[in-house]
Protein backbone atom coordinates (compact mmCIF):
# COMPACT_ATOMS: atom_id res chain seq x y z
CA UNK A 1 0.00 0.00 0.00
CA UNK A 2 1.36 3.69 -1.21
CA UNK A 3 1.66 5.92 1.85
CA UNK A 4 -1.42 8.62 2.12
CA UNK A 5 -0.20 12.60 1.26
CA UNK A 6 0.31 13.15 5.05
CA UNK A 7 2.45 9.91 5.31
CA UNK A 8 4.35 10.85 2.68
CA UNK A 9 5.22 14.43 4.11
CA UNK A 10 6.46 12.86 6.55
CA UNK A 11 8.60 10.55 4.97
CA UNK A 12 12.90 12.49 4.66
CA UNK A 13 13.96 13.72 1.19
CA UNK A 14 16.95 13.26 0.38
CA UNK A 15 18.51 15.18 -2.57
CA UNK A 16 21.16 13.35 -4.76
CA UNK A 17 23.37 15.89 -6.68
CA UNK A 18 25.41 14.61 -9.70
CA UNK A 19 28.36 16.70 -9.74
CA UNK A 20 29.40 18.64 -13.11
CA UNK A 21 27.54 18.43 -16.72
CA UNK A 22 28.02 17.27 -19.81
CA UNK A 23 29.40 21.43 -20.90
CA UNK A 24 31.82 20.96 -17.72
CA UNK A 25 32.56 16.99 -17.43
CA UNK A 26 35.00 17.10 -14.35
CA UNK A 27 38.71 15.30 -14.53
CA UNK A 28 39.02 12.61 -16.87
CA UNK A 29 39.77 8.99 -16.03
CA UNK A 30 43.25 6.98 -16.65
CA UNK A 31 41.39 5.34 -19.69
CA UNK A 32 39.59 8.94 -20.55
CA UNK A 33 36.42 8.46 -19.38
CA UNK A 34 34.58 11.69 -18.12
CA UNK A 35 33.92 12.27 -13.96
CA UNK A 36 30.49 13.07 -14.66
CA UNK A 37 29.42 9.75 -16.34
CA UNK A 38 31.12 7.72 -12.89
CA UNK A 39 28.78 10.46 -10.73
CA UNK A 40 25.45 10.13 -13.15
CA UNK A 41 26.05 5.86 -12.37
CA UNK A 42 26.82 6.13 -8.99
CA UNK A 43 24.13 8.72 -8.04
CA UNK A 44 21.50 6.49 -9.79
CA UNK A 45 22.18 3.35 -7.85
CA UNK A 46 22.30 5.81 -4.55
CA UNK A 47 19.11 7.22 -5.27
CA UNK A 48 17.44 3.43 -5.99
CA UNK A 49 19.14 2.27 -2.90
CA UNK A 50 17.58 5.24 -0.71
CA UNK A 51 14.32 4.42 -2.41
CA UNK A 52 14.64 0.87 -1.26
CA UNK A 53 15.12 1.91 2.38
CA UNK A 54 11.91 3.83 2.46
CA UNK A 55 12.71 7.33 1.53
CA UNK A 56 12.22 9.76 -1.01
CA UNK A 57 14.91 10.68 -2.93
CA UNK A 58 15.56 13.40 -6.11
CA UNK A 59 17.89 13.09 -8.05
CA UNK A 60 19.44 16.40 -9.32
CA UNK A 61 21.29 17.03 -12.75
CA UNK A 62 20.45 14.18 -14.27
CA UNK A 63 21.00 15.11 -17.16
CA UNK A 64 23.87 16.87 -17.04
CA UNK A 65 22.51 20.11 -18.27
CA UNK A 66 21.56 22.23 -14.86
CA UNK A 67 23.02 25.80 -15.39
CA UNK A 68 24.96 26.87 -11.94
CA UNK A 69 26.65 26.00 -9.34
CA UNK A 70 24.08 28.10 -7.82
CA UNK A 71 21.24 26.13 -8.51
CA UNK A 72 22.18 22.91 -7.31
CA UNK A 73 21.15 23.41 -4.02
CA UNK A 74 18.29 25.50 -4.97
CA UNK A 75 16.90 22.62 -6.35
CA UNK A 76 17.33 20.90 -3.59
CA UNK A 77 15.56 23.42 -1.43
CA UNK A 78 13.04 21.36 0.21
CA UNK A 79 14.83 18.09 0.90
CA UNK A 80 15.99 17.03 4.44
CA UNK A 81 19.69 15.86 3.45
CA UNK A 82 21.99 16.93 0.88
CA UNK A 83 24.79 14.79 -0.78
CA UNK A 84 26.54 16.03 -3.86
CA UNK A 85 28.48 12.44 -5.56
CA UNK A 86 32.06 13.11 -7.39
CA UNK A 87 35.30 10.99 -8.18
CA UNK A 88 38.08 12.63 -7.33
CA UNK A 89 41.23 13.16 -9.18
CA UNK A 90 45.03 14.17 -8.59
CA UNK A 91 46.77 17.52 -9.43
CA UNK A 92 48.83 17.74 -12.82
CA UNK A 93 52.22 17.25 -11.15
CA UNK A 94 51.64 14.01 -9.85
CA UNK A 95 50.21 12.86 -13.58
CA UNK A 96 52.38 10.28 -15.72
CA UNK A 97 51.92 10.00 -19.02
CA UNK A 98 50.87 6.62 -20.46
CA UNK A 99 48.78 5.15 -23.74
CA UNK A 100 45.38 3.28 -23.69
CA UNK A 101 44.24 2.11 -27.23
CA UNK A 102 46.15 4.09 -28.97
CA UNK A 103 45.16 7.56 -26.96
CA UNK A 104 47.82 9.35 -25.49
CA UNK A 105 46.75 9.57 -21.50
CA UNK A 106 48.15 9.93 -17.78
CA UNK A 107 47.67 8.60 -14.59
CA UNK A 108 48.58 8.55 -11.39
CA UNK A 109 48.87 4.86 -8.64
CA UNK A 110 49.79 7.50 -6.13
CA UNK A 111 46.31 7.78 -4.04
CA UNK A 112 43.21 5.57 -4.35
CA UNK A 113 39.94 5.58 -2.27
CA UNK A 114 37.40 7.61 -1.02
CA UNK A 115 36.58 11.03 1.19
CA UNK A 116 34.11 13.12 2.44
CA UNK A 117 33.49 16.98 2.11
CA UNK A 118 31.59 19.18 4.70
CA UNK A 119 31.59 23.27 4.95
CA UNK A 120 31.56 24.62 8.40
CA UNK A 121 29.78 27.67 6.43
CA UNK A 122 26.64 25.43 5.61
CA UNK A 123 23.73 25.70 7.65
CA UNK A 124 23.84 22.90 10.31
CA UNK A 125 27.63 22.37 10.17
CA UNK A 126 27.26 19.98 13.08
CA UNK A 127 24.31 17.34 11.25
CA UNK A 128 26.45 17.34 8.33
CA UNK A 129 29.58 16.21 9.48
CA UNK A 130 27.56 13.94 11.41
CA UNK A 131 26.26 12.24 8.43
CA UNK A 132 29.26 12.43 6.53
CA UNK A 133 31.09 10.20 9.84
CA UNK A 134 27.76 7.61 8.95
CA UNK A 135 28.27 7.32 5.57
CA UNK A 136 32.26 6.93 6.40
CA UNK A 137 31.23 4.46 8.94
CA UNK A 138 29.19 2.25 6.40
CA UNK A 139 31.42 2.12 4.02
CA UNK A 140 34.97 0.85 5.84
CA UNK A 141 32.20 -1.67 7.74
CA UNK A 142 32.02 -2.64 4.28
CA UNK A 143 35.35 -3.09 3.29
CA UNK A 144 36.13 0.17 1.40
CA UNK A 145 39.16 2.08 1.92
CA UNK A 146 39.23 5.70 2.31
CA UNK A 147 42.10 7.83 1.02
CA UNK A 148 44.59 10.47 2.79
CA UNK A 149 45.23 12.25 -0.17
CA UNK A 150 42.65 15.28 0.04
CA UNK A 151 44.85 16.75 3.48
CA UNK A 152 47.20 18.02 1.36
CA UNK A 153 45.33 20.44 0.70
CA UNK A 154 42.30 20.91 2.94
CA UNK A 155 41.91 20.93 6.88
CA UNK A 156 40.95 17.41 8.22
CA UNK A 157 37.74 17.16 10.45
CA UNK A 158 38.36 13.04 10.81
CA UNK A 159 41.32 11.82 9.60
CA UNK A 160 40.11 8.09 9.87
CA UNK A 161 36.91 8.42 7.84
CA UNK A 162 38.53 11.21 5.60
CA UNK A 163 36.63 14.02 6.16
CA UNK A 164 37.41 17.20 5.21
CA UNK A 165 36.59 20.73 5.61
CA UNK A 166 35.84 22.38 2.52
CA UNK A 167 34.12 25.57 3.58
CA UNK A 168 33.71 28.00 0.73
CA UNK A 169 31.95 24.95 -1.57
CA UNK A 170 29.00 26.32 -2.96
CA UNK A 171 27.13 22.95 -3.15
CA UNK A 172 27.72 22.64 0.61
CA UNK A 173 27.86 26.33 2.17
CA UNK A 174 24.49 27.33 -0.40
CA UNK A 175 22.21 24.56 0.43
CA UNK A 176 19.50 25.05 3.44
CA UNK A 177 19.92 21.72 4.91
CA UNK A 178 23.32 19.00 6.13
CA UNK A 179 24.70 18.55 3.11
CA UNK A 180 27.62 16.33 2.35
CA UNK A 181 29.85 15.76 -0.47
CA UNK A 182 31.55 12.39 -1.35
CA UNK A 183 34.42 11.85 -3.52
CA UNK A 184 33.83 7.71 -4.55
CA UNK A 185 37.31 7.23 -5.29
CA UNK A 186 40.73 8.10 -7.25
CA UNK A 187 39.74 8.46 -11.23
CA UNK A 188 43.16 8.94 -12.08
CA UNK A 189 44.59 5.79 -10.68
CA UNK A 190 44.13 2.75 -13.36
CA UNK A 191 43.25 -0.37 -11.24
CA UNK A 192 40.54 2.29 -9.01
CA UNK A 193 39.27 3.60 -12.69
CA UNK A 194 38.26 -0.27 -13.14
CA UNK A 195 36.98 -0.94 -9.54
CA UNK A 196 34.58 2.40 -10.08
CA UNK A 197 33.21 0.86 -12.98
CA UNK A 198 32.25 -2.09 -11.81
CA UNK A 199 28.76 -2.40 -11.18
CA UNK A 200 28.87 -5.01 -8.65
CA UNK A 201 30.79 -2.70 -6.66
CA UNK A 202 29.17 0.38 -7.59
CA UNK A 203 25.83 -1.14 -6.24
CA UNK A 204 27.28 -2.14 -2.85
CA UNK A 205 29.46 1.48 -2.51
CA UNK A 206 25.52 2.80 -3.35
CA UNK A 207 24.12 0.80 -0.59
CA UNK A 208 26.39 1.60 1.99
CA UNK A 209 26.12 5.53 1.44
CA UNK A 210 22.48 4.95 1.48
CA UNK A 211 22.45 3.42 4.88
CA UNK A 212 24.50 5.83 6.46
CA UNK A 213 22.21 8.99 5.02
CA UNK A 214 18.84 7.08 6.58
CA UNK A 215 20.83 6.70 9.24
CA UNK A 216 21.19 9.94 10.21
CA UNK A 217 18.29 12.04 8.83
CA UNK A 218 15.99 9.64 10.79
CA UNK A 219 17.59 7.97 13.85
CA UNK A 220 19.35 11.26 13.78
CA UNK A 221 16.78 13.02 14.50
CA UNK A 222 18.28 15.56 11.31
CA UNK A 223 14.43 15.08 9.25
CA UNK A 224 12.74 16.25 11.97
CA UNK A 225 15.12 19.32 12.68
CA UNK A 226 15.08 20.44 9.53
CA UNK A 227 11.51 20.46 9.11
CA UNK A 228 10.99 22.31 12.33
CA UNK A 229 13.18 25.67 11.21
Amino acid sequence: MSPGPAQAQQIPVIAVDVGHTLAAPGATSARGRAEFEFNRELAGRVVAALERLGLRAELINADGRIESLQARPARAADADFLISIHHDSVSERYLTPWEWEGMPRDFSDLWAGHSLFVSRNNPDPDASLTCASAIGLRLQRAGFVPTDKNRIRRETADAQLAIHYYDNLVVLYRARQPAVLFEAGVIKHRDEELLLRDPDRQQRMAEEIATGVAACVTAGGIATAHRAD
